[in-house]
């Protein structure tokens, strides 16, 4: 069957939903495809049913920090009670989706896409002819090409085990590792965390990772660094991972190895070469406006596009609404990356924004650092946090915001402020004279500046 559409997305992540319901509510006629349940990553697989876990983790963590402290209750995790619990989220959505959707007037189709002319689409047996195409179809994960790679659990896996490994490896260092390390060792399971750098998190700021490595350490998981994993074995019901560090090679028997070493955009199989759409290893190549270089009728957004943009859901919303405005009106806006945080979403959580210490000086920016151990602030000792701290970039002469790095309870929240000033322009002057509601975490700012 042949459809003729305004608009085809590929797609229904958060970049490609903005993108549907902004061009049909102005009159388009758009296609959606997904070969996964319709939703995205974020949605289904990622941030939201993570943070579900999180949540729990906290929870039972902070009633152990407190015993002693008034509480005596010695609470535990019950992992497929909280699965269960997980999927009250995430089994609606698809069909949510679908109808919303519907509902709008968005033709919906499942299976996988690849082009056959500029702006053709096919997809099963239907073939999809649009104006314009939106490529949103997200990431997955990234080929270790190594012997054993079909081994490893995906963390779209791991958020559906209905029961937990007493033994768990995460090969890689990033957000997944740490992430599901402090849900999963909360959880009673022997983790470890098998980094092939230096130092893991490396997008972070270097003195908060090692405060928080202390923390994870404390916690029971072992961070093994500076070990590059080569294989992963099964013999029988035995699983190994094989590992080189730089003066020998050693062997980890586990019950389940997880893939925590970086995703890919999802563009291989879409024949992108067919509709002239050039790409790279990050993604499909764009001009300031998320238009291909290539070709012009094709627009890309969210982890599919190689913008510049951190790798993250809300980004890729913003995205999403840039590719529709410049759809709908011509090209005249360009997407903002300033003061857009991110957040690791351990107990305490690690969050930035803006500039590290070394990019700052990378760009010969004079600025003053502000920064300490907080483990015995107020805010810390409250709900007995042993390892948190800060760090401040304040610009000389301008006294304008460069960046903010926060180990703390509530800084997933805290860092939106400094996120803030530095997209507005606010200075450090006008987050200190400030009266905060008192005692927040907000209430630190002041202090860290």
């Amino acid at each position: 069957m042949i459809s003729n559409v305004d608009l085809i997305v590929i797609g229904t992540g958060s970049a490609a939903q903005t993108v549907a319901y902004t061009c049909c509510e102005a009159g388009w006629s758009v296609a959606v495809i997904d070969s996964r349940p319709f939703g995205g990553t974020c949605q289904l697989r990622g941030c939201d049913p993570k943070k579900v876990l999180v949540g729990v983790s906290e929870l039972v963590d902070w009633s152990h920090r407190m015993q002693a402290k008034g509480v005596s209750a010695d609470l535990s995790i019950n992992w497929s009670d909280l699965i269960q619990f997980k999927r009250t989220f995430t089994d609606p959505a698809p069909e949510q989706n679908e109808r919303s959707f519907a509902e709008a007037g968005i033709l919906t189709r499942h299976g996988r896409a690849h082009f056959s002319d500029r702006t053709t689409v096919e997809v099963g047996g239907d073939t999809l002819v649009g104006r314009y195409v939106v490529i949103a179809g997200g990431a997955r994960r990234a080929s270790l090409a190594i012997s054993g790679d079909d081994e490893l659990t995906t963390s779209t896996q791991f958020l559906e085990l209905d029961r937990l490994p007493r033994r768990i490896t995460f090969v890689g260092g990033g957000y997944i590792a740490f992430e599901f390390a402090h849900i999963a060792a909360r959880a009673g399971a022997q983790v470890r965390v098998l980094h092939r750098g230096k130092r893991p998190l490396p997008a972070f700021d270097p003195d908060l990772v090692g405060m928080l490595v202390e923390a994870t350490t404390e916690l029971g998981v072992e961070v093994v660094l500076n070990t590059e994993v080569v294989a992963i074995e099964r013999q029988a019901d035995r699983l190994f991972v094989r590992a080189r560090t730089a003066t020998q090679e050693q062997t980890f028997e586990t019950d389940m190895a997880v893939h925590a070493a970086g995703r890919v955009p999802e563009i291989d199989d879409l024949a992108l070469e067919v509709a002239g759409v050039a790409r790279t290893t990050a993604g499909v190549t764009v001009n300031g406006y998320l238009q291909s270089v290539s070709n012009p009728m094709v627009y890309a957004a969210g982890d599919a596009v190689a913008s510049g943009g951190f790798p993250l859901t809300p980004v890729a919303g913003m995205q999403g609404g840039v590719v529709a405005s410049n759809l709908l009106e011509g090209n005249h806006r360009t997407p903002s990356y300033a003061g857009i945080p991110s957040v690791v979403y351990t107990t305490p959580p690690l969050a930035r924004v803006g500039l590290s210490e070394e990019s700052a000086h990378e760009q010969g920016r004079r600025f003053a650092v502000h920064k300490g151990d907080t483990s015995d602030w107020y805010t810390s000792r409250r709900v007995g946090l042993r390892h948190t701290g800060f760090k401040t970039l304040v610009e000389e002469g301008t006294g304008r915001i460069l960046g903010a790095h926060l180990l703390s309870p509530h800084a997933e929240e805290v860092i939106n402020l400094f996120g803030l000033a530095i997209r507005t322009g606010l200075k450090a002057d006008d987050l200190t004279d400030m009266v905060y509601a008192y005692p927040t975490g907000a209430s630190d700012l002041g202090s860290m500046l």
